[in-house]
This record gives structure tokens, sequence and C-alpha cells, in this order.
């Protein structure tokens, strides 16, 4: 996989679907927000996240209202469903940790808050451990619903697995350590940008808009290196 080319060819599409194109850029900023601050109760923008995931050429126009809210909430739906594990789990050690502490005689004494603290931070620890195994899976799964334009795609294991399978497992591996590494000089940039009083905020809800089709483009991009299976 040509990672190199991954990164520029999404740039690419990221340039083509913003720059000249200032009201669809201003349209999904707006959107953005509005997902934002109903908690992803209107997922407009997730929606065309999902267009872009599809591998949608050229840049995808922001029309079609219901399609787009349906397709938001499906990949909300999605992603809730990958994070199932990692909320159990940190469910199941948070309670052990809570029961610890309050049936626990002698609250003052620092090794019951010990042991209900060292449970906490075993299940942290653990649920991070399995958030970073999912995601591998998750990444692909949302790109192949988007490419498939099926729900229930996501969940079909057996073909996620074979399609990771023609990529390379260490391939789709390497591809998206790099996404997360591209995501960190991102979170440097917008963390520096924050910075600039007022301005700063606006600046970084334009740039938040071209990461996120950046991010989308890039994995469609790494999905489509290799045919999907039947």
């Amino acid at each position: 996989m040509d990672y190199g080319s991954l990164i520029s060819r999404s740039l690419g599409y990221t340039k083509d679907v913003l720059l000249g194109e200032w009201w669809r850029w201003i349209l999904l900023v707006l959107l953005s927000l509005v997902q934002t601050f109903t908690l992803f109760l209107v997922p407009f923008y997730n929606g065309y996240i999902v267009r872009v995931l599809a591998g949608r050429t050229p840049a995808p126009e922001v029309d079609d209202w219901s399609r787009l809210f349906i397709d938001g909430w499906k990949l909300n739906i999605i992603n809730l469903i990958y994070l199932i594990p990692v909320i159990v789990v940190l469910a199941v050690f948070g309670g052990i940790a809570a029961i610890s502490a309050i049936a626990a005689k002698g609250l003052d004494n620092p090794d019951v808050w010990a042991s209900a603290v060292a449970a906490a931070v075993t299940g942290i620890v653990i649920a991070a451990v399995i958030w970073v195994i999912i995601s591998f899976i998750a990444m692909f799964a949302v790109v192949r619903f988007a490419h498939t334009g099926s729900f229930f795609q996501a969940f079909s294991f057996g073909a996620i697995a074979r399609h990771i399978g023609r990529i390379g497992w260490g391939a789709w591996i390497v591809a998206v350590i790099v996404l997360v590494l591209i995501g960190l000089v991102y979170a440097v940039v917008t963390g520096l940008i924050t910075s600039i009083p007022i301005l700063g905020w606006i600046i970084n809800l334009f740039i938040g808009v071209a990461f996120g089709i950046f991010h989308a483009r890039y994995l469609a991009a790494a999905y489509e290196t290799a045919p999907a299976p039947g």
C-alpha cells in the first residue's frame, strides 16, 4: 500500500470538496455545529461523511437531507454498537470499584480506596486495549457500510476479514496508524490555533470539517486498494 499516495490523493479530494466551494464549506461547518450541540441527534454532517466514505467522486453535494439524516443515524448506531464491549468493561470495573468503596468498612482506610482505584484503573486499561483492537475493525466496517449502502454489512465480519486479508492485515494496521499520527499532528496544530482569541475557535471549525473529510476519504481510499469479496 502506497501511504504517501493515500495521503496526497485524500488531500486532493479534500481540496476539491472545499476550496472554491465556500458555501459548501460554511454549510458543513454549520452542520457539524448542529450535530455537536444536539449530541449527534441531528447528524446531517455524519450523513455527508458517509458519502465521502462511499468513495463518491466527484465531491458529493450537500443535498437529499432525508438521506443525510438517515445515513448519519446509521453511522451513529454502527459506531455505538462497536463501542458496546468497551462500555461493558468500563461499567463492570466501574461497578466493582464503586461497590468496593461503598460496601467496605472503614472508608477512611487508604487500603479500601486503593483497591477501588486499582479496579477502576484496571478497567480503563482493559477498555483502552479493547477499543484499540476494535477500532481497526470498526473503521473498516463503516467504510463497508458506506460502500454497500447496507447497515448490516458493517457487521458482516467474515466479509470484512476476507477483504482486510486481501489488502493485508499489516498494511491495513499501518494505514490506520499513519492516520492516527496525522490526527495527532492535527490535534497539536488546532491546539496552537486555539490560543488565538475567538478567531482561533472559528478557524478550527473550518479545519475540523476539512480533517473530517480527509479522514473519511483516506479510509475509503485504503479500503479500495483491494476489491471487496463477493
